[in-house]
């Protein structure tokens, strides 16, 4: 039987390390990317700890050509948000040519090693960087996120403005998402989403908290989710994650885009 995501992710809370055994697993496209990627971090979420050493085993790792932009994007933003230093073993020639390259466009020091003993001792070489729990303090409260939203009974839209927010941790997402809900709630029905996402920014650290607030709300409330965001890196970043999260990103390039394709889900529904 082949080997399920989550048997490849072990925790060593005696070392602080989480170790990712890619041996022999193929990535034959970005979907199974963003898949394996979202299982991580939903992993880390789990432990209740923000930071750990990263130990990955890429023994016979394959990553098709088109899967690599979604490789070493994600990668990047799983080790901004939660390594306190990574360490590679036993990684493939074409593989290891490829993180070089990054490592030297993004300036890290990529730690590839022969095999995991030698890895093992490189990260003991590291100092810890956790602190004592984090209590992440909201940068929004009800009377920011107020003049954010509005209801528009004759179009059955709820109109939701994140334009130039910054969701910089949980504590974003879970203020600005109990706030949706309860407002959400109180109309006692179910709405067409419209989501202004100009110049909004979601820090790699929220994403988890952010994608499972997200769904909860539209499972809860929407009759459908459109989303409008002119050329930003969220849009790019939604439409990278919606390939393994099972949903339709509906994003469009202007707010008369979106108004056009929530009327097409209308007479879809009919």
């Amino acid at each position: 039987m082949p080997r399920s995501i989550d048997d490849r992710i072990l925790f060593h809370d005696d070392i602080e390390t989480m170790e990712v055994d890619f041996s022999g697993y193929a990535f034959p496209n970005s979907a199974s990317v963003n898949r394996f990627y979202d299982r991580i971090e939903e992993r880390i979420a789990e432990t209740g700890e923000e930071q750990w050493f990263f130990l990955v085993n890429y023994s016979g790792l394959w990553i098709e050509p088109d899967a690599w932009g979604a490789f070493a994007r994600r990668g990047k933003e799983l080790n901004k948000a939660h390594s306190q230093g990574s360490v590679r073993f036993d990684v493939g020639e074409e593989t290891r040519r490829e993180i070089e390259r990054a490592a030297e466009t993004e300036a890290f020091d990529p730690n590839l090693f022969a095999d995991r003993e030698a890895a093992l001792k490189r990260i003991d070489e590291f100092p810890t960087q956790r602190r004592s729990q984090t209590v992440h303090v909201p940068n929004y409260g009800p009377e920011d996120l107020r003049r954010r939203l509005r209801f528009l009974p004759d179009t059955e839209i709820m109109d939701i403005d994140f334009k130039d927010m910054t969701f910089e941790h949980s504590g974003d997402v879970h203020a600005v998402y109990d706030f949706l809900e309860a407002e959400a709630g109180k109309t006692g029905r179910k709405w067409y989403f419209l989501v202004n996402y100009e110049n909004c920014r979601i820090f790699p650290e929220a994403w988890v908290s952010y994608a499972s607030r997200g769904k909860r709300l539209n499972l809860g409330w929407s009759l459908g989710s459109v989303r409008y965001a002119p050329g930003s890196e969220t849009e790019q970043t939604i439409r990278m994650r919606a390939e393994s999260q099972d949903f339709r990103p509906n994003i469009r390039n202007t707010r008369e885009e979106a108004l056009a394709r929530i009327e097409e889900l209308k007479r879809e529904m009919v």
